[in-house]
């Protein structure tokens, strides 16, 4: 572990190689975990503004999960995340010639909104998890 003021890095992320190759893992990171994507409160406010220009993207799987839980839910570990489609894949997947894509994303590279996806999705596989006194930084494998 490497503490750079208030954060806690682990030492595998300066140990494991890791890059996004979305060919090779055809978007793993949007359907697998027990959880969805770790949100910020203010990304969760951000993702209540923005859903309806989402919506025309996503699934109706994806759109019953959110009609239904929200955009943020609570997982087992009380963190906030997106909700998920019957326990696997994010409410915000897309398939696209099997590759798992993220509506929030599209949206934005079609220029209807100005957020690009929550942070937790950019930095995937680094993890915040965020407590009182510190932030902690882990590689979720």
């Amino acid at each position: 572990m490497i503490q750079v003021q208030d954060k806690i890095i682990s030492s595998d992320i300066f140990e494991k190689q890791f890059v996004c190759d979305l060919n090779a893992c055809k978007g793993a990171c949007c359907v697998e975990g027990d959880s969805g994507a770790p949100l910020l409160k203010e990304e969760k406010k951000i993702l209540e503004d923005i859903y309806q220009k989402v919506k025309p993207y996503m699934r109706k799987e994806g759109i019953t999960a959110i009609e239904n839980q929200g955009v943020g839910v609570y997982d087992s570990d009380g963190d906030l995340t997106t909700p998920l489609v019957n326990n696997g894949e994010c409410a915000f997947v897309t398939y696209e010639n099997g590759i798992s894509k993220c509506t929030i994303e599209k949206a934005y590279l079609d220029g209807k909104i100005d957020f690009r996806k929550p942070i937790s999705c950019h930095l995937f596989p680094i993890r915040i998890k965020e407590y009182r006194d510190f932030d902690a930084l882990n590689y979720e494998e």
